[in-house]
């Protein structure tokens, strides 16, 4: 079995913070947001290959990022692209891969910017059980989140019906871009794309798909964040931490609050200040200063502000009030 880890985004509602990094880079806990998925086919026997999709723009990061970990089966597939204007879809940059990497097996899908509460094995072990096409789906509770992505209408576990980011959902019962494919299916991927079908988002390659063959949801409960925004970033940054703070053992806090859900990094000093569900990058200077629900970048100075809800790029100097 091959794995496929989608990482081919630039993530512009992130910038500045993701204007040179891959948003799968952001730190969660201990580890990074793609860490989870990486370990996670480490460890399973059945997965022996697992590609890495990425830009031409972050290739090198991703290469620099691998060789310096422990993961020994992921390698970097290099899509066509360096700008987001010449994205060739999700649908069409899989195509592309799989005809690229000469893939000739079942293959597993995930979003690396997934960041989500089961395991990759649990998935797996669905998917041979039905021995069809699966998706992963999860309950997002309200109708308007519900309308951002593809919506899975199920008899038992069997897909029956999925409309990708309706107007007016029916259920609030969404497809979060996880998917395992046959070897059978994956030459359709051709197919779909040849015949003119949208080839952007995988949902629409899964409502093509249902309509043809079964296909079916391994369904979970717990936490899923799809982090595409600062929001939810943070979100996924306070499900990891539970309430508590995370400063690395090379930072400095010195007189100085700590609200519920901070993370600091390394190298990072923070003095005579307040923090709240924010996150300070490696070698950031915070002096007297409120920051709440923010993202602050590194090699950053923060002195005598207070901000909310704010992301601060790499290298900025920002003091009293005024940007240097």
């Amino acid at each position: 079995m091959k794995a496929v880890v989608l990482a081919g985004g630039y993530a512009t509602r992130l910038w500045p913070i993701t204007r040179h990094r891959p948003k799968m880079f952001l730190p969660v806990g201990d580890g990074t947001v793609i860490d989870q998925v990486f370990d996670d086919f480490e460890n399973d026997d059945r997965v022996d290959e697992v590609f890495v999709s990425t830009n031409e723009r972050f290739a090198d990061r991703f290469e620099e990022y691998l060789a310096d970990s422990e993961f020994d089966k992921p390698t970097v597939s290099v899509e066509d692209t360096s700008a987001e204007s010449e994205k060739f879809g999700v649908v069409g940059a899989l195509a592309q891969l799989v005809d690229r990497e000469n893939v000739d097996d079942d293959l597993v899908v995930v979003a690396g910017d997934n960041l989500i509460s089961f395991g990759m094995s649990e998935f797996i072990d669905f998917f041979e059980s039905k021995g069809a096409s699966t998706l992963a789906a999860y309950d997002v509770e309200t109708a308007e989140r519900a309308k951002a992505y593809g919506i899975v209408d199920l008899d038992g576990d069997r897909v029956v019906d999925f409309q990708e980011k309706p107007e007016d959902p029916k259920s609030t019962l969404v497809s979060i871009a996880c998917y395992a494919y046959t070897r059978e299916t994956l030459p359709k991927l051709e197919t779909y794309l040849e015949n003119g079908n949208n080839p952007d988002e995988p949902g629409w390659f899964i409502q093509w798909l249902q309509s043809r063959e079964d296909v079916y949801a391994f369904t979970f409960d717990d936490a899923w964040f799809d982090i595409g925004t600062p929001e939810s970033y943070l979100e996924a940054v306070a499900w990891s931490l539970g309430g508590d703070n995370y400063v690395h053992p090379d930072a400095t806090v010195e007189n100085s609050e700590m609200g519920d859900n901070v993370h600091v990094m390394a190298g990072a000093e923070v003095t005579d200040s307040s923090l709240d569900r924010s996150v300070v990058f490696e070698n950031a200077i915070i002096r007297d200063a409120d920051i709440r629900e923010s993202i602050i970048d590194e090699e950053t100075i923060i002195d005598g502000l207070d901000l909310s809800g704010a992301l601060i790029g790499a290298h900025s100097e920002l003091h009293d009030g005024i940007d240097g």
